[in-house]
């Protein structure tokens, strides 16, 4: 467990690459400037980094360092980040509940899986909608507990979705996204109603779904409701981009 007296050590060290926000095109600038590790980012000139990178070359310098500027500094369960997200134009045009299901589905389980793999939970839940009219809504809910199952932010993005969605047109677009995000390992208030060892089952079973897909491929694994529409379930969220919004924003 590191902590701002052994850092350097224990974080220093590593590829530049496990750094969040590191990704593959921003880790082969870094490598084309001989920036291999963290330790070395770290020690980088912030404004080289910013005349490279853009503003998010000053971001990556203050997660190198361990810098935290944020309000929420002090409280250790907070992420790095304020939410993460994933939409789509859709192969055709939405034109019943089911077809928005898939969809969800699809967002869902990218912005879940993103969520397991950097260690964060969300609390709310949030869906936006762009008609074939190209009128947009947002909307979002708190939900009882922080949470990184596909399924129970599915099911919030769906509820919204039917409270909120009359159908005067056909839909062009959807996004999903968890925000308000905290560290995985946060303590809990037990609900007494909620069955926890169902919502563990259910974690389980998303991280197993992970490492298939990390080893064989988006589509070597598919829900069942995905296979209601071939047109729909061909879309691959997995690989549609997804934008993590840095504190350094708010």
């Amino acid at each position: 467990e590191f902590n701002k007296a052994n850092y350097q050590d224990l974080i220093w060290k590593l590829p530049v690459s496990d750094l969040l926000y590191v990704g593959r095109s921003t880790n082969r600038t870094l490598q084309k400037y001989g920036i291999r590790t963290i330790g070395e980012l770290a020690r980088t000139d912030p404004s080289f980094l910013e005349r490279q990178l853009g503003k998010m070359g000053l971001v990556i310098f203050s997660f190198a360092n361990g810098w935290d500027d944020s309000p929420v500094a002090a409280e250790s369960y907070h992420a790095p980040i304020k939410s993460i997200g994933n939409s789509t134009t859709t192969p055709r045009d939405l034109e019943c509940d089911q077809d928005v299901q898939i969809i969800l589905m699809a967002l869902a389980e990218s912005v879940a899986a993103r969520l397991r793999k950097h260690g964060f939970k969300c609390n709310v839940v949030e869906i936006s909608i762009r008609d074939n009219g190209l009128n947009s809504i947002t909307r979002q809910k708190r939900i009882s507990q922080p949470t990184n199952i596909t399924d129970e932010i599915v099911k919030a993005a769906f509820e919204l979705f039917k409270k909120h969605y009359r159908w005067e047109h056909p839909i062009r677009s959807l996004g999903v996204r968890g925000s308000d995000l905290v560290m995985e390992d946060i303590p809990v208030q037990l609900d007494l109603f909620d069955n926890q060892e169902k919502r563990e089952k259910l974690e389980r079973m998303d991280r197993a779904v992970d490492e298939i897909r990390r080893r064989f491929g988006y589509f070597s694994i598919q829900r069942a409701a995905m296979y209601q529409d071939k047109v729909l379930s061909h879309l691959d969220a997995g690989t549609h981009t997804v934008h993590p919004h840095s504190y350094f924003h708010g």
